[in-house]
């Protein structure tokens, strides 16, 4: 601004209004750095002019970079068009087969739902069976646990329970075999010592068709003790293992003889240091020929105090003292000939006559034999079925037939005697 139009301006504004004397002073200082202002960034604004410039000209570049590579994009794909015509028809595909194509997705879709679903059916109705299955053979095992359990007793049984049922047998077994008695021939205690020691490892019928011959050419312990060994191994041949049962015979003859004045001893101790005198043995000759009670465990005793669940044991000894403590002294013998009646008549070791077993309500191995009534009966022995019983000489009470004697024996017997 010029000298002339800068009073100028002064002399209209104070004619017009007169402003301040501070205002007039704000403005002019205002006017001059404006002015300063801008004569100082000449430079600058060249500077920014020529940044401005060069973005424009990269923008521009840029823009035309991707228009050719927008080109060169489009001539490709009509080149691969033009090379691929199916790729062209597929593309010109009329709207019916664009439906027909999307509907042969959507069953080929459903298809491989209805496939999954029927896969995991199939796998769920698997995974149940085989769930089934595995319930099934668990209930099956707990059944037989159970069973077994029942039949072995959850809990050991109380000796006072062994006891009665001990006594509840006894009873039944002396109602059927009122008759029950040693079947084993004899006329005195040496006879019945000697028969005894026979009647191991063969039946007693076999022992008693054996003894008379014996018996009339050996009446006595003494008699015996001076025996030929070759013609006591002859008589006594029909009983088996005829050499060591000789030597036993001679060998407690010549005890007998010796240490006891010819007559057999009373005692359990005395008796069993007697050759081929055992527990057994000494208690057979006990209870029968001199009134001392006792058990005779054999073969067929041990086997059904076993099945009655009265003893585990396999010992004899063992069995002896455990049945010894379920019964009262007074039935020990005639319980070891009941026992031993029962198991040679009907509860036979391989095939029990279950059907047919007057005491099969107490027994608790019911079941381990023949249970038909009627095949049950054909298994049955000696008196029970209807046969010669094992004495030739039974009681007068014996309800069967006596046994025959050995063939060819019967007429030597009795003219020895």
């Amino acid at each position: 601004m010029s000298e002339h139009q800068a009073a100028r301006s002064t002399t209209t504004g104070r004619t017009a209004k007169e402003p301040a004397p501070g205002a007039t002073a704000a403005r002019t200082a205002g006017s001059k750095k404006a002015a300063a202002s801008k004569k100082a960034t000449p430079e600058k604004a060249a500077a920014k002019r020529a940044a401005t410039q060069t973005a424009s000209t990269k923008s521009a570049a840029t823009k035309k970079a991707a228009t050719a590579k927008k080109a060169t994009a489009e001539k490709s794909t009509e080149k691969t068009a033009e090379k691929t015509p199916a790729t062209k028809a597929a593309a010109e595909k009329t709207p019916a087969t664009k439906k027909t194509a999307a509907k042969t997705t959507a069953k080929k879709t459903t298809a491989k739902k209805t496939a999954a679903k029927k896969t995991a059916a199939t796998k769920t109705a698997a995974t149940k069976a085989a769930a089934k299955k595995t319930a099934a053979k668990g209930a099956a095992g707990a059944k037989k646990a159970t069973a077994a359990k029942q039949a072995a007793g959850t809990k050991p049984e109380s000796q006072e329970s062994k006891a009665e049922r001990a006594a509840r047998i006894n009873d039944a077994l002396a109602e059927v075999y009122y008759y029950a008695h040693p079947e084993l021939d004899f006329e005195n205690p040496f006879e019945l010592l000697v028969a005894t020691v026979l009647s191991a490892q063969t039946t007693d019928l076999r022992v008693n068709q054996t003894t008379p011959a014996l018996f009339a050419k050996y009446p006595t312990p003494e008699d015996m003790a001076a025996a030929d060994p070759e013609e006591l191994e002859e008589l006594i041949r029909p009983t088996g293992f005829f050499r060591s049962k000789a030597k036993s015979l001679l060998g407690l003859s010549a005890a007998l003889r010796d240490d006891f004045g010819g007559t057999v001893p009373g005692t359990v101790e005395e008796l069993v240091k007697l050759p081929g005198v055992g527990r057994k043995t000494a208690f057979v000759v006990l209870g029968n020929a001199f009134g001392v009670p006792g058990l005779t465990v054999d073969t067929h005793f041990g086997r059904l105090v076993r099945r009655w669940k009265l003893t585990e044991q396999t010992d004899a000894v063992k069995v002896e003292q455990e049945i010894d403590d379920l019964l009262p002294e007074s039935e020990w013998t005639m319980f070891s000939h009941r026992t031993i009646f029962h198991g040679r008549r009907i509860c036979h070791s391989r095939k029990p006559a279950c059907g047919a077993c007057p005491i099969a309500e107490l027994c608790p191995s019911y079941g381990e034999g023949e249970t038909d009534p009627e095949k049950a009966k054909k298994l049955l022995k000696y008196e029970m079925g209807g046969q010669p019983g094992q004495r030739l000489k039974p009681p007068a009470d014996y309800p069967g037939r006596p046994a025959p004697p050995l063939p060819g024996r019967d007429q030597a017997a009795g003219a020895a005697r």
